[in-house]
């Protein structure tokens, strides 16, 4: 729960709230006006007209200038506030900086949970909403191992596949969930108790919308961009054809984000997804363990052997506050000192310092005169 709004934030959820999530209308506004705040003046509203922007935005902004539209976006703020632990803007340091390469990222992130979590390694599973028993098994397992290994596993609280995936990262405490309702709504309601475990348990629920939106047939496939934004790599556990896996995996192709695909029976058609996947390039695997090798390579990530005599592992320490910026700076591959200290414009003592404590966390390592992220150890 949130107890007051910044400016900032306050000017990008009217303009949000005013174009219905239209990120075109919402861009288009920002660079005409100049900026989010002139945009949503009050003299400038009827401006708006001057850009031929679709008519229920007009029509939204007309209902915003009378009483009744005031009272209604005064009911959304204290919805946001309710529901919201932490909402981050595209221009904020705390915002996942895997999304912000392409275009289509959200302006605004409304989120509950441990919001640490989005700038951790991920790794999305995806799939099929009514798997077969095979299926979700292997979504859990998959999950399992790879959370074991470090990696959140992110993917979108649906029912079916998401929801094994979600199960088996939970119980390392690793996971994520981008839903494409509002937060104050749970869908579908059966994984509420599910919802409840992720927050119970150190994990994240994001969405980009509004309080009151409701799950609309549209916004699941595009939601499906941040799933796949924020992971290194997607995997499709199982997928009929046309399944809406099939669209995170095609995001997935267009950020250059890494592709995996689980085959199956031949004569199964809960399966031939994945085999159009991997006819198409598509990295098959069949262990997880392929897509550590894969993907821990280029990350230079430790992986440690989980102790089964622990029922509950420790959890990673929580970066701190004058170092998450830092932090958010580095990526998986490595900059040197100078590159750092002219995106951080910290002297080199303070950068030097802070690359330290870093390293004392677990959180960032040297290789070759090259500092670059690495996750805690157990």
């Amino acid at each position: 729960m949130l107890n007051q709004l910044p400016n900032d934030q306050l000017d990008a959820i009217l303009l949000w709230y005013l174009v219905q999530h239209s990120l075109t209308s919402y861009r288009k506004l920002e660079l005409y006006f100049g900026s989010i705040t002139q945009a949503i003046q009050t003299e400038n509203l009827p401006r708006w007209v001057e850009l031929k922007l679709h008519k229920n935005h007009i029509e939204r902004v007309n209902e915003y200038l009378t009483t009744t539209g005031q009272v209604k976006f005064q009911t959304c703020l204290d919805k946001i506030k309710k529901h919201s632990d932490f909402i981050l803007l595209d221009t904020d340091p705390h915002y996942p900086q895997q999304l912000l390469p392409f275009n289509n990222h959200p302006p605004i992130i409304f989120g509950k949970g441990n919001l640490q979590n989005l700038s951790q390694p991920q790794i999305a599973i995806v799939g099929s909403r009514k798997p077969s028993p095979h299926g979700k098994q292997v979504a859990y397992d998959f999950g399992f191992y790879l959370s074991e290994k470090g990696f959140f596993i992110t993917s979108g609280l649906a029912q079916g596949i998401d929801e094994a995936a979600h199960m088996g990262g939970l119980k390392n405490h690793r996971t994520i969930a981008v839903i494409g309702t509002g937060l104050d709504m749970v869908y579908p309601s059966q994984n509420r108790y599910l919802q409840e475990q992720i927050l119970a348990n150190s994990g994240t629920i994001i969405s980009e919308y509004l309080p009151e939106t409701q799950p609309i047939q549209r916004n699941f496939p595009y939601r499906n961009r941040i799933v796949s934004g924020l992971s290194l790599g997607v995997l499709v556990a199982e997928a009929q054809l046309g399944s809406g896996s099939l669209i995170t995996a095609q995001s997935a192709a267009e950020q250059g984000k890494t592709i995996f695909a689980i085959p199956g029976h031949i004569y199964s058609e809960h399966h031939q997804g994945c085999h159009q996947l991997i006819r198409e390039g598509a990295i098959l695997v069949d262990h997880p363990e392929q897509l550590v090798e894969d993907l821990a390579l280029p990350t230079q990530w430790h992986c440690a052997q989980q102790s089964e005599q622990t029922a509950l592992r420790p959890q990673a320490p929580e970066i701190p506050a004058h170092l998450f910026e830092l932090y958010q700076l580095l990526d998986w591959i490595g900059q040197d000192l100078d590159a750092l200290a002219l995106k951080s414009h910290l002297n080199t003592a303070e950068l030097t310092s802070y690359l330290m404590e870093l390293e004392l966390l677990g959180q960032c390592i040297q290789q070759s005169g090259l500092y670059l992220r690495c996750r805690v150890s157990y």
